[in-house]
């Protein structure tokens, strides 16, 4: 026999092809086998076709094209044997999905007429109407769905138990092709809810749930006639005796209690009447079911994921949170990390209840597996409040000693982030982050330690106690850039009181340091890190502050700073030599030089700490400046009137105010890249800011004149793109620049908070009318105006946001764009959680600078975007009903 013909069978094939040794080999096979199919196609071959079939299935899995042989199914369905029907059939399955063209011809196929039984869902054998709904099950199409569904629905009463649970199945693949034929499908569904055969009741109950899912009126129903008889039907299932047929570790039907107790979740939440009736059952199942198996614990998850939707009960919210307590006892990882995203779920409903196993959580930190321990860690996160905030970073701080490397980040992270948010005086900060510096500081962010020295700037009680905590601690840890660094800028600045042992605190022990010694640390600091360039700059300043300080160190300071003079790097060539020559020549002007820094605006930098929310708006396009220690970093304008430039010939400064400063010091600027919350350079931002807002892009109801003419320049007609002001979360603080690409040292961005915030003045001038400047189905945004007195061009808005919606707005974030002409600044807002049910609202201010004002009208593009329940909304419109005067 011809091993590549149409009678050699599927296991000949199957062993050929298992004898090739090389990939080219079963190629030259397959390639065989499939032409002896062709061939047998084109001959028409009734004998061997479902034989050929099933060889083609073979090739198609093994990833082989196969589409010359796929109408060879149909030919087969059209058969009237079972063999035959049942190969056609899988084929279809298998070599088809409802995206293929011939699937159009099958319809017919699978629909005959009542008057011939003998065909497919309509047959007398039970088996091959088995095999159409498997089929219609597996691909069935939208159009498909509506043909077929009145005979899928009539099967659902059909006697054979088997043939109702498969036309079940089916049902829920056509509900969710086609939704609106939910209606039809429910009262079948919730006759099959009383059937005794726990395979046509698993599939109804799905099939329920399936219905509440797409349809408001089937949930409703099912409410009000099925919830009691749900509720016994689970009662029967865990009561019954022991049933070998459907018995898994000592409980019956396991997967039937779960389907169960999904479709009472879905019925009881937001329901009170269906929660209560449904409140005594799920305690038993809480309370009686097994937990040493997998199948127990199965069936508790789903009982507490039950428990925690429908609505309020304190009890069993509690019962529910002690079982999630013992998961967490379990040694299966698996049931401790599904314990661990419950309990992150159920800590926004019952706090206290899930603080009462902190303990065992905190053991999870210090798992084994890697994705348990971040997992406890984001929980900890969350259980952390004002009252146990000392004792959970306690516990952290000392796991962080020995923790593996790679968890040492994330840790790091979330303690710097909760002793940041939750501390309660600023010597437990210090403290707090001076162990975290010691034992994890090359982990630390950079913002971090910016906000650790703008909090020791402002707490001059502790200055003295603070330089000899770190002097300590750099002994022990200097092999830790972020405290090194740290330790640096605290021994320049208040070198004196280190040495004088000056602010003593009662928790002190006296040490003796010495001016020598203090020169010490910095010059280690120099040498031991000569390869981090920052560090280098730091020091470097922190000796020439100290030069002034310790006038008996002037000379080795001096030789110290020398060194660097050569250097490649021109930011500390430029530094060695300038500090140099003032250490030498100019003693008369260098203690007026190395002045203290003003203490820093803390509540302005405080955002910028670890955990908070992206930058904000900036007033004007500024740039990335690395300004030499204790020298103020402040824009232009503050800049002029600090200098008393304030003559009319005195040149205006830019937006960005970036030529002055480069001019005024003589300091290369490094342009911030595409920060969230500050003003694109031109061109730059330009396809961000389009598909941000979709200026350009606009319907062609929108995209008319008038809008282009709002939105262009004097010259044309097009947007103008690249001087609109892109607008970011304005509930957070300015943003963490990016440090020059010299090398220059970065907390010299801790003064770029120093300008002050925006705010409405108290004078509003005149009052005009307020307008509705968008309106959706949820959410309304009422613009009010008013303008100074004595400038025409300002006009200054209160945006009102109000929820109309029975859901809660979080993360609630308005941005804004406006044309070229126009100059926007926004205030943080009041909040970013919008109360639901119009119970409260959001305000924000903006400031709207007009310079064409009395001859274009304002214009602006707005974005909003919140979460529901955890899910991210965008909403976005355009306001042009600004009135005419603005």
């Amino acid at each position: 026999m011809n091993p590549f013909s149409s009678e050699t069978r599927l296991r000949d094939m199957i062993r050929a092809i298992r004898a090739c040794k090389t990939a080219a080999e079963e190629r030259a096979v397959v390639r065989k086998e499939c032409a002896a199919i062709r061939a047998a196609v084109s001959e028409n071959d009734q004998d061997y076709r479902h034989r050929n079939l099933a060889k083609l299935m073979f090739i198609h899995m093994l990833g082989y094209p196969t589409h010359f042989g796929q109408m060879e199914c149909l030919k087969l369905i059209a058969a009237t044997g079972f063999p035959e029907k049942r190969i056609g059939y899988l084929g279809l399955m298998l070599l088809l999905d409802e995206r293929q063209e011939v699937l159009m011809l099958v319809t017919n196929s699978l629909k005959q007429s009542l008057d011939h039984m003998c065909r497919d869902l309509n047959h007398s054998n039970q088996y091959i109407v088995g095999l159409a709904l498997c089929a219609l099950g597996n691909i069935c199409s939208a159009e498909m769905a509506r043909d077929l569904a009145p005979e899928v629905e009539r099967l659902l009463q059909f006697r054979d138990p088997n043939i109702r649970k498969k036309a079940a199945l089916c049902s829920i693949r056509i509900i969710r092709k086609v939704p609106d034929l939910a209606e039809n499908f429910t009262s079948p569904a919730a006759a099959l809810l009383k059937e005794k055969h726990h395979g046509v009741l698993i599939t109804g109950v799905q099939l329920c749930t399936d219905l509440c899912k797409v349809s408001v009126e089937a949930l409703e129903y099912f409410r009000k006639k099925c919830t009691e008889g749900l509720v016994k039907v689970l009662k029967d299932v865990m009561n019954s005796p022991y049933t070998p047929e459907y018995d898994i570790a000592g409980i019956t039907d396991p997967f039937l209690h779960i389907r169960l107790l999904r479709l009472l979740r879905v019925l009881g939440q937001g329901d009170a009447d269906a929660s209560d009736c449904m409140n005594d059952i799920l305690a038993q199942v809480a309370t009686k079911t097994e937990p040493n198996k997998n199948a127990g614990n199965a069936i508790l998850y789903e009982c507490v994921e039950a428990i925690m939707s429908i609505e309020d009960n304190g009890g069993l919210r509690v019962l529910a949170i002690n079982i999630l307590g013992r998961f967490l006892s379990n040694r299966d990882n698996n049931t401790r990390y599904v314990a661990l995203n419950m309990l992150m779920k159920a800590i926004a409903v019952d706090s206290q209840a899930v603080q009462r196993h902190r303990a065992t959580i905190l053991e999870c930190v210090k798992d084994t597996d890697a994705s348990i321990r971040k997992r406890a860690l984001e929980l900890v996160f969350l259980l952390v409040n004002d009252s146990n905030v000392k004792p959970l970073t306690k516990e952290l701080i000392e796991y962080l000693e020995v923790s593996d490397q790679e968890f040492k980040g994330d840790l790091t992270a979330k303690i710097c982030s909760i002793v940041d948010k939750f501390s309660p005086e600023k010597i437990w900060y210090i403290d707090q982050m001076l162990k975290v510096l010691s034992e994890a500081g090359n982990f630390v962010k950079d913002e971090v330690w910016h906000a650790l020295i703008v909090v020791i700037s402002n707490a001059s009680d502790l200055h003295g106690y603070t330089v000899r905590a770190l002097y300590r601690a750099f002994q022990t840890s200097g092999e830790q850039e972020s405290l090194v660094r740290v330790a640096v800028w605290c021994i320049g600045e208040y070198g004196e009181m280190l040495v004088n042992n000056v602010g003593m605190l009662d928790v002190e022990e006296p040490m003796t340091v010495t001016e020598s010694d203090a020169v010490d640390v910095v010059e280690i600091a120099v040498k031991r890190h000569s390869s981090n360039i920052t560090t280098r700059a730091m020091a470097l300043i922190a000796l020439l502050k100290l030069s002034s300080r310790f006038p008996s160190c002037s000379q080795r300071i001096r030789e110290i700073i020398i060194q660097d003079k050569g250097s490649l790097v021109l930011e500390l060539q430029q530094r060695s030599i300038e500090f140099n020559s003032i250490v030498e020549k100019h003693q008369n002007i260098r203690s007026a030089l190395v002045e203290r820094m003003p203490v820093m605006d803390e509540a302005t930098y405080s955002g910028r700490r670890t955990g908070t929310s992206p930058a904000t708006v900036s007033t004007s396009t500024r740039a990335s400046l690395n300004l030499p220690n204790g020298v103020s970093k402040a824009p232009a304008a503050h800049l002029i009137d600090l200098l008393d430039l304030s003559s009319d010939d005195a040149p205006v400064p830019s937006s960005s105010g970036g030529d002055f400063l480069q001019d005024l010091l003589g300091i290369d600027l490094t342009p911030i890249p595409s920060l969230s919350g500050t003003r694109q350079a031109p061109a730059s931002g330009t396809d961000v800011l389009l598909d941000l807002l979709s200026i350009g892009t606009a319907t062609p109801a929108q995209n008319n004149l008038s809008t282009l003419d709002i939105l262009s320049s004097s010259q044309d007609n097009k947007p103008s793109v690249a001087t609109l002001e892109r607008l970011s979360p304005l509930s957070s603080p300015p943003p963490t620049q990016v440090s020059s690409s010299a090398g220059a040292s970065p907390v010299m961005d801790l003064l770029d908070g120093l300008s002050p915030n925006l705010s409405m003045p108290g004078d509003n001038g005149q009052v005009y009318p307020s307008i509705v400047a968008f309106q959706s189905s949820s959410l309304k945004i009422m613009f009010n105006f008013s303008k100074p007195p004595g400038n025409p061009q300002e006009t200054l808005i209160q945006a009102t946001f109000t929820n109309m919606s029975s859901k809660i707005y979080t993360d609630f974030i308005f941005q804004a764009a406006v044309p070229k002409f126009v100059q926007l600044l926004l205030d943080p807002a009041s909040s970013n959680t919008l109360p639901a049910s119009g119970d409260g609202s959001i305000t924000q201010s903006l400031r709207v600078t007009n310079s064409q004002h009395g001859k274009k009208p304002l214009a602006m593009r707005i974005r909003i975007a919140y979460k529901i329940n955890k899910e991210d909304v965008t909403e976005q419109g355009q306001v042009n009903n600004f009135p005419p005067d603005l």
